[in-house]
């Protein structure tokens, strides 16, 4: 199921170019290093969405927490 979805996914990405090709100056239809500049610059945002929660409550004491509620 998820090969599916990730091939609808990039042939979506793919068609919605030719949109965005109007739009943007000095990049090709179908440009694999802003498809993968894009990609990363995703993932690095969703790794610091989760990494920067979790890593503020690892710093606090779970009996404090406990104590709480």
């Amino acid at each position: 199921m998820r090969s599916f979805q990730r091939a609808v996914g990039v042939a979506a990405a793919f068609g919605l170019t030719r949109l965005m090709a109007g739009l943007l100056y000095g990049v090709s239809a179908i440009d694999p290093l802003t498809f993968a500049t894009v990609a990363a610059i995703l993932l690095v945002v969703a790794l610091a969405a989760c990494y920067i929660p979790a890593w503020r409550a690892m710093r606090v004491d779970p009996i404090v927490v406990m104590r709480q509620d």
